[in-house]
């Protein structure tokens, strides 16, 4: 484990200041509320590069699955990962990199909803049309996990005021941040950085996103940590 070392005084950076390497598509992951969108569209801005964001206004079903999750979990899954697909594809061709992509989903983390939502035969079925249509997912530069606990993402769902979200109940959180750890424990696909978002503040506190905004910049190989406390 390797976290950043604690300087005795760091003042916020802009962009253009900081030493970039080579970044081409990063990823901003983490449980519902946690502030993937906002990270997203601001790293979006700095580096600069285009945003690939989550539209889960979108899905027709999600309503209707926050409220009857075990009628109407298949149908939100399925239609995430055909929109995911799409999404994506663009990412396969080299050559349509202009700029760096920035997106707020990990595609492989769609089978971890997947797999809390779906019982074994909806779950096979899902597999099944995921394998066919996938293909060969783009890996990313860097990936970004936020975390954050159940208390602060309630707040955050809260606050943001999305009418359907306000029926998530905190048991489905905690089995979401309980599965997100599980994927991130193990996940060595790309350079990962671990981030405690619950005293991060994104939209409005510009040293808070100057902080994380030179960690990622300077991002290395492996997996590396940052606690804004430590700062």
């Amino acid at each position: 484990m390797s976290t950043p070392p604690v300087p005795e005084q760091m003042a916020p950076r802009a962009a253009e200041d900081v030493a970039a390497k080579s970044l081409d598509y990063v990823v901003v992951e983490g449980p519902i509320g946690v502030g993937k969108t906002t990270l997203a569209k601001r790293l979006a801005e700095s580096i600069p590069g285009r945003t690939l964001l989550e539209a889960p206004e979108e899905n027709p079903f999600l309503p209707r699955f926050y409220d009857n999750p075990r009628a109407h979990a298949l149908s939100t899954q399925l239609f995430f990962l055909l929109q995911r697909s799409h999404q994506v594809e663009p990412l396969k061709h080299a050559d349509l990199f202009q700029r760096c992509a920035v997106a707020d989903f990990l595609v492989e983390k769609d089978r971890l909803f997947a797999e809390i939502n779906l019982d074994a035969d909806e779950l096979a079925v899902y597999d099944e049309i995921a394998k066919r249509i996938l293909g060969a997912v783009p890996q990313p530069d860097l990936v970004i996990y936020l975390q954050a606990p159940v208390g602060v993402l309630v707040e955050r769902i809260e606050q943001r005021g999305i009418e359907y979200e306000q029926d998530v109940s905190n048991d489905y959180l905690e089995r979401l941040v309980d599965a997100y750890t599980r994927f991130f424990y193990n996940y060595d696909s790309a350079p990962l950085l671990i981030v405690n978002a619950s005293e991060l503040d994104f939209a409005s506190r510009e040293q808070d996103y100057h902080l994380l905004l030179e960690q990622i910049m300077n991002h290395e190989q492996g997996r590396h940590y940052f606690n804004p406390l430590l700062f």
